[in-house]
């Protein structure tokens, strides 16, 4: 086996047992973020057929993940960072498991879930900085690529393929309240892997010095992000991007299925399903050929172009013109963020990696609130479908803008990261039991 898996680029870091232990429960949490997604949007139309609705529930969502995103980014740069992944799936999987009770009791409301959901986003708050600062610390350097390349191959065939899918089937046999169960048992695996891992404590400083306080390590994180044009620029337009598209896309996709095209939940489920073919087929494409050489230029334009495809939404008359919108979009999106993700863990210093990672999710959804707040408003201005073109032609121009930043892609020039070499056996030898 490990004979096959070295002729595969992509699956190099599987040979390191705490990547392995830390993939494996990713997918199965995915899994369960596909049934989520799907069963969230189900059983809160089913409360109100509105998009108001399902905006109030995202607005409820964001806010406090966006909170408390500072705060984790502090915490993953000082406690072990496999607890506080730990801690955020038990919260999460708590939050999911009263839902899907309340549900099949019969006793739901609408606000129920909009409490329960705002403890959901607290707990991601938690774990996204934590998870993008633990993987440096398993896999060598040489191997982020190849490590992000996975993620991004994971992600999709669990919350855009297999989530979706299994979602779809187990409201059609146990309701909405079922999959929000299943869900909640797929946090429970996720920690038991989590716990496999072996601890390393808390991350390395350079001296010995007692931390700073919380303010000011967060202060730290702030000016390092300031004084680089690449961190910061794609912040603020990705921030940009997702008011612009985000709310639209969450809230009406699922309404144009059920409502204009007549669908269920298993048509909403095949249309993520699409999607997440797409972006594994970008991940398995951007696996073997490396990081390009323009790599700022790489992510902006297939982001871009990706914004523009949520147009496609609005487009759509028949089911197949969604899953082929959703289709470019997750294969573009999967793209550029494999490429994102390995120039900032090679470019970033190991001690201030949780830290960036919290302004980026910080920064980049900040503005999710107001973009679930303003969908529905728009929706009734625009129509659902309007609302979708508007955001897909809206969101890509800006995306494109920020390339032509002064000095975005400066980094291009000066420290563009070399593709990871295909022979890395002696570095991954050493961390195997």
């Amino acid at each position: 086996m490990r004979r096959m898996l070295s002729g595969v680029r992509m699956a190099a870091p599987l040979r390191i047992r705490d990547f392995r232990l830390l993939w494996s429960g990713l997918t199965v949490s995915l899994v369960g973020d596909g049934v989520f997604y799907v069963a969230l949007a189900w059983q809160v139309y089913e409360l109100s057929n509105a998009p108001t609705a399902l905006s109030v529930v995202g607005v409820a969502m964001t806010v406090p993940q966006v909170a408390f995103l500072l705060l984790g980014g502090v915490l993953s740069d000082r406690m072990d960072r496999r607890r506080i992944m730990l801690a955020a799936d038990v919260t999460r999987g708590v939050a999911v498991g009263a839902i899907g009770l309340l549900s099949l009791s019969g006793h739901l409301k609408l606000w129920h879930v909009a409490v329960l959901a705002a403890v959901y986003g607290a707990g991601a708050a938690f774990f996204g900085p934590a998870f993008d600062a633990i993987v440096p610390d398993i896999v060598p350097a040489d191997l982020l690529g190849e490590a992000n390349a996975l993620e991004q191959f994971v992600r999709p065939i669990a919350l855009r393929m297999g989530g979706p899918a299994l979602g779809g089937a187990l409201i059609a046999v146990w309701g909405s309240g079922g999959a929000f169960l299943v869900d909640a048992g797929s946090f429970l695996v996720s920690a038991a892997f989590l716990l496999a891992v072996r601890g390393r404590g808390a991350p390395a400083r350079a001296d010995s010095e007692p931390p700073p306080s919380a303010v000011r390590e967060i202060r730290e994180g702030y000016t390092y992000v300031r004084s680089h044009v690449w961190l910061w620029g794609t912040f603020v337009a990705a921030s940009f991007a997702y008011l612009l598209f985000m709310g639209p896309t969450e809230v009406l996709l699922p309404f144009v299925v059920r409502n204009d095209l007549g669908g269920s939940a298993g048509d909403l489920g095949m249309v993520f399903a699409v999607g997440g073919i797409g972006a594994v087929a970008a991940s398995l494409v951007m696996g073997q050929r490396g990081q390009p050489r323009r790599h700022m230029t790489f992510v902006y334009t297939t982001w871009a172009v990706a914004t523009f495809a949520v147009a496609g939404y609005g487009l759509a008359t028949l089911p197949w013109h969604l899953m082929a919108a959703c289709f470019v979009f997750n294969a573009l999106e999967s793209a550029g963020t494999i490429v994102w993700s390995t120039t900032k863990h090679r470019l970033v210093p190991p001690a201030l990696l949780g830290r960036v990672s919290s302004y980026d999710w910080f920064v980049s959804i900040g503005l999710l609130p107001v973009s679930f707040a303003l969908t529905g408003p728009a929706a009734a201005l625009l129509g659902a479908r309007g609302a979708l073109v508007a955001a897909g032609v809206l969101g890509g121009v800006v995306t494109i803008g920020f390339l032509f930043l002064p000095g975005m892609r400066a980094i291009e020039r000066d420290q563009a990261p070399a593709p990871a070499p295909l022979d890395a056996e002696a570095p991954v030898a050493a961390l195997i039991p």
